[in-house]
């Protein structure tokens, strides 16, 4: 699909990654962003995008965010707490939210949808992880959400013709990443005790990490070349990085040298895979091949994010 002169509907548009999609998008498209706000900031939406606040649970929401004149949605909406307090009420949420979305896009025939999944569908899989591997077991309700709202993605490209752009996330960083995540998680502990890091699990967590901008480049090369009905690609770089690692750089970058404090396992809480490198092979046989190192996309953020304050 040709991203230019578009009218694109991004759900979550006020979040991390939703408003850097709508900075790259909004001079060359028409850019619709739908957030209640409660994770993302109004102030990170481009001034010419056009914002409807509400949440996306509500009819009268869908209605003014996806219109007859929508050409795709990227649906980015959702609860993202891998470790929610009440994960039986997060998976309701966000499966339901999905199928709203694509009942109101059928109903004004906008069949063109991007969504963010998460590598956390495979579970605790071999490495590096392929998109074909099977059986796909994830450990969380998280992981088991996205891959229920996959397969509501499947149901409607191949029984009522939607063109389906499907990305399984790594760990994607960079500026406006918010606490939650490891990083700002470390920058805002070590701002409140710079003396110590409590560092959940063990310190030897191993995960890939891919700088945001990376992450864009990656999605809109696959929305304008991939065209099968359900196009699904990992997104994430050839390498990883390690818990300690990640507290290594923020301390550096942060001019410390805290004593770390391991909470203790070797995950930082229950749900977590320990170990998660993406295969993207088949991303780079697209003509798209990550650039950069887990550990570079991992300090570049760490400095924009510090940069923030």
């Amino acid at each position: 699909m040709e991203l230019t002169g578009a009218r694109v509907c991004i759900t979550g548009g006020g979040g991390f990654v939703g408003s850097h999609l709508a900075d790259r998008l909004v001079d060359d498209n028409e850019v619709v962003v739908v957030d209640h706000f409660g994770n993302g900031r109004r102030e990170w939406i481009p001034e010419d995008a056009t914002v409807v606040e509400g949440d996306l649970r509500e009819p009268s929401v869908r209605r003014e965010a996806i219109s007859e004149r929508t050409d795709v949605v990227f649906h980015f909406a959702a609860d993202k707490a891998v470790d929610s307090d009440d994960p039986n009420a997060q998976f309701r949420e966000n499966t339901d939210l999905t199928a709203a979305v694509l009942e109101r896009m059928e109903a004004v025939g906008c069949q063109r949808i991007a969504f963010t999944s998460s590598s956390t569908v495979y579970g605790e899989a071999p490495r590096p992880t392929p998109e074909d591997y099977a059986p796909l077991e994830p450990i969380s309700m998280y992981g088991a959400a996205k891959l229920a709202e996959e397969s509501l993605l499947s149901v409607y490209a191949h029984s009522h013709g939607f063109d389906v752009w499907c990305f399984r996330f790594a760990n994607i960083v960079g500026p406006r990443l918010q606490i939650g995540a490891v990083i700002p998680d470390f920058i805002h502990k070590l701002r409140e005790d710079p003396t110590e890091l409590e560092i959940l699990g063990d310190g030897r967590q191993e995960k890939s990490y891919m700088h945001i901008d990376a992450c864009l480049d990656a999605i809109e090369h696959v929305v304008e070349y991939a065209d099968d009905g359900v196009n699904t690609y990992n997104l994430g770089t050839r390498t990883t990085t390690s818990v300690r690692r990640i507290a290594d750089i923020v301390a550096e970058e942060m001019g410390l040298d805290p004593e770390y404090d391991f909470t203790g396992g070797d995950r930082g809480w229950v749900g977590d895979v320990p170990r998660m490198r993406l295969s993207v092979e088949k991303l780079a046989a697209t003509g798209w091949t990550p650039e950069t190192s887990s550990e570079d996309a991992v300090r570049r953020a760490v400095r924009e994010l510090l940069a923030e304050e």
